[in-house]
Formats: structure tokens, sequence, C-alpha cells
């Protein structure tokens, strides 16, 4: 659980640390999709893998319980609605069939409920966009979600940025990159009404002497009318242990880095370099504060992928033999995804760093060739770039044993200025057994981890994430910090009823 620190050293880097360390403790969530092809393409057929059993209920609820012994912090389940059809396009999702890539995607919604029952103490997040479901219906599951979970529910919020998603729901086009987070924005305020605003903290009798369930006047329509959204309200289900479930968020533009810095609560992001790392976080914590929130209350979270062995031979060794399942096809298709950019239009011996018409390819190798080792004068091909991509796609990669990967991350940790670490698979399972065999003793030796070790079962997302300090004080060590927008909605005990409308947002 994190604690508090002064706010000026906060601001900057923000902690985990135990209570006796002087150390910051890292935050560690596992990284994982609903798919046979997360980040990995090919590596399905992996002899270690089981992600093809991904339709299966016991393949998750395995490692979850994994997981939570082990004391990861959360398991986070990424989501997409849409194929990569990039590469090869337009509109061609072929390459992505072979590898598994991202294709097929089932629902993480339905997976929460099975996992809380199977564990004791970790946190289940899932994504769900607000582009493409309305906020009355979206409420009503995460609020249910929420309950089945008794709190240890996490939402990662985003708006979408696929071309096949937004066909796929009866647009011509998608909705313009800002006008999604505008819209996301007010779509965020119809729920904290619905959530917050609806119900009063006491509305629930369900007396049994009385026969009276709810109070004739704990409960109150929302009104909601706004540019994008009209909902009237009242919220159709009961106020869960956190009313808001705790908030991720990934947005990574000027328009993403502001609806994060107002409403997330982890942060999700990524660079080639601690250096970049740490200008990310510390903007994020300047945003917050801009909106009037403590920066204890906003946990910045990088991604990582890891390939540990024994010792750092074994390492290179389990790294090499990966390589040799994996997918090119594949792996240009999730590049085309995330990028936009279709690299089948280039010739295969092309060397990138000179691709004049494409800015954004240029952009990604010279931070690529800055920071991966050996191949700063090496020429970035296609092939070059499947090998990076393959294992680990776009992100922070550390091959080696126990002492490489732990002193990796202690330099990423506090360079970086983050506060933990979204820890992705090459194999399931295989990467995360690992992890917990070799790494995280080393990380508890050294007193950078500490886990879910003095959390109680059943602790909510919110208080281990956030912790329950002086400046978190609140109804519940559950609920939203009183800085938190979401919280001026509260219909809290005793008071009358909040007019939400005469509220800014």
């Amino acid at each position: 659980m994190a604690d508090s620190r002064s706010s000026d050293q906060a601001a900057a880097d923000a902690t985990a640390s135990g209570p006796t360390s002087t150390k910051k403790q890292m935050i560690l969530n596992a990284f994982v999709m609903n798919t046979p092809g997360h980040q990995a393409a090919g590596l399905w057929n992996h002899p270690t893998n089981r992600t093809d059993e991904y339709n299966t209920l016991s393949f998750w609820t395995d490692l979850a319980k994994l997981l939570d012994d082990a004391g990861f912090h959360a398991i986070f389940i990424a989501d997409t609605l849409g194929a990569y059809d990039v590469y090869r396009g337009p509109a061609n999702f072929v390459p992505t069939l072979a590898s598994g890539a991202q294709f097929p995607v089932s629902d993480p919604m339905y997976l929460v409920p099975a996992l809380a029952a199977a564990t004791k103490k970790i946190v289940i997040g899932i994504t769900a966009s607000v582009t493409y479901e309305k906020p009355y219906a979206l409420a009503r599951r995460l609020s249910t979600v929420d309950h089945y979970a008794n709190g240890r529910f996490a939402w990662n919020i985003v708006t979408s940025y696929l071309d096949s998603a937004a066909l796929n729901h009866g647009l011509d086009e998608q909705i313009p990159h800002d006008e999604r987070y505008a819209r996301a924005h007010e779509y965020l305020e119809v729920l904290y009404k619905l959530w917050e605003g609806s119900f009063r903290d006491d509305a629930i009798l369900a007396n049994r002497e009385t026969g009276v369930y709810i109070e004739d006047d704990a409960v109150q329509n929302i009104a909601h009318n706004g540019k994008y959204f009209r909902v009237p309200g009242p919220h159709f289900v009961a106020p869960s242990p956190q009313r808001t479930p705790f908030l991720f968020q990934a947005g990574t533009s000027s328009a993403g880095n502001d609806f994060g810095g107002k409403h997330g609560e982890a942060i999700f992001i990524s660079a080639q370099t601690p250096e970049l790392l740490r200008k990310t976080s510390d903007n994020i914590r300047v945003v917050a504060v801009g909106h009037g929130r403590h920066p204890d209350h906003i946990k910045v979270i990088a991604g990582v992928h890891l390939i540990i062995g024994k010792d750092d031979e074994d390492a290179a060794r389990k790294e090499a033999d990966f390589r040799s399942y994996t997918n090119t096809e594949g792996a240009l298709a999730l590049f085309g995804g995330w990028t936009g950019v279709d690299m089948s239009k280039y010739d295969d011996d092309q060397d990138f760093r000179f691709a004049d018409d494409s800015p954004r390819i240029q952009s990604l190798i010279s931070r690529w060739a800055a920071t991966v080792p050996g191949t700063d004068n090496k020429p970035w091909t296609k092939r070059a770039i499947v090998e990076f991509l393959t294992v680990g796609g776009l992100g922070i990669k550390i091959v080696g044993g126990p002492q490489t990967v732990a002193d990796q991350l202690e330099h990423w940790l506090d360079v970086g200025g983050v506060d933990g670490f979204n820890l992705a698979h090459v194999t399931n399972p295989g990467s995360f057994e690992d992890m917990i065999k070799y790494l995280l003793p080393e990380l508890r030796r050294r007193g950078r981890f500490r886990g879910l070790d003095d959390v109680a079962p059943g602790t909510s997302a919110r208080e281990i994430f956030l912790g329950n300090t002086e400046h978190t004080s609140r109804v519940s060590p559950a609920r939203l910090p009183p800085d938190h927008p979401g919280s001026k909605y509260t219909w809290h005990k005793g008071q009358p009823a909040p007019k939400l409308n005469e509220i800014k947002p």
C-alpha cells in the first residue's frame, strides 16, 4: 500500500514505500489481455504457453490465484474494440489471424466476478471505452462488478483509437481525437452524478422490522442535460463498495494527459528512457495539482516486458527460444494498429532512419536506436523492427537474471519518477512464474517490494493503491478522496440532496 510524503516531494516522486523503509517500494501489476496473442505475436504456439485457452475460465482463475498468492497489486486486463487492420490494408485483418495478434478478443468484464471469487486481495482491473457505449448502461455494469468484487475493482478509461472500432459501432469515421476527450469529460460527469449523487450514503435501510428497503427521500434523479448526453436517472444499481471504481487511465496526448490528470488515479505510461518517463510522470502530477488534486492521489505506472531466468545466460537463452516462435506478419499487424503505419508499403531492406515520408516511424526509430543496446549505428529495416516488436511490443524490455532485472527496475523506478510497473508476459504460463520465482525474492531482499503482505482480504482497490493517509480522509477509505472532481457530487449522510447540475464539472 502507498504511504504519503510531503506534497513537494510527492509531486515529483510519489511513492509506495513501506512504513519503515526509506526506499520507494514498487507497485507491480500483471498486464494481460483476453486473447491468444497480446504483445508477443506468434508466441501462443510456444510449448509452455496456454494463451490459446483464454476462453476457459480455469485459465484465468489459475493465473489470478498465482498472482494473488505472490502479492501482485493488480491484474490488469487490456481490451480493444476492433481488429488491427492497417497492415496490408485497407481494412485487412488477415495478417493477425495465424499469430492470434489481438484477434480474437473476448470481453474482459465478465472475468471480474470469477477472478474476485477465486482470490483474496488482488485488484482486478479491466478496460472499457467511453466512446461506443452509453454512460447509463456502463455505469450500471461497472457498479455491478464492483459489488461482486467487493470493491477490488478498477476501470481503465479509454476513448478508443481504431477506425475498425468506429466503423463497427455505426460511425462513418472516428470522432476527432480531442472531441473524444471532450465527450469523455462529460461522460465522467454523468457517471459521477450516477455513482456519487443519485443515492444518499444511508439510502439502503433493508429494515425487516419496518419493511422499508430504501428511504423515500434518499434517491434522486440526476437530470443531466449536456452537450453530448441526456440522462435523467436515477442510477439503477445500489451504491457499490467504492461507489466510483478505482480509475485507471492511459492517455499520452495533451488532451489525454489533461483528462488523466483530472480523473485518473493510476496512469499508465511508456517511454524508451527513464528520463523521458520522468518528464511524463512529472507533467501528469503538475496537471493533477492544476486540477486541485494532491499529487499523492495519482500513481504513475510504466509498462515493461521482462524475460528473466536464474541468471543472465539463462534469460538470454529464453529470449532466443522465444524469438524462434515469433510471427512477422502478426508483429507488423500489431505495429500498424498501434501506430497507424502500414509497413507493407516499404521495401524490406529500407533503413527507416531515413524514411522522409514517415516522421512517426523516424521518431520511434531514433528513440530505439538510442536505447536498444548495439543498435545505435545499425540500420532499422523491417526485420530489425520485427525483432524489436515480437517480444515485448513497443515498450521497455529487460532481459537478465534476478540481479540484472532488479537493478534495471530500480533505475527506472527512481530516475523515471514512477510508482511501479505493468509487467507484460511473453508466455503464460511461464513469464509470471519466472518473475515470482526469481525476481520477487530479490526485490523483497532489497526492500523494494512488499506487495499485499499487510493488506487484509477484501481491502478495496483504492485503499491498496492510495492508502489511507491524512490527505486521503473520506467517509470510507474505499471512496474517492475529497480533492477528486467526482467527490463534489457525493450525497453524504445527513445532508440535503446536492443540486447536481449546479456543480461545475
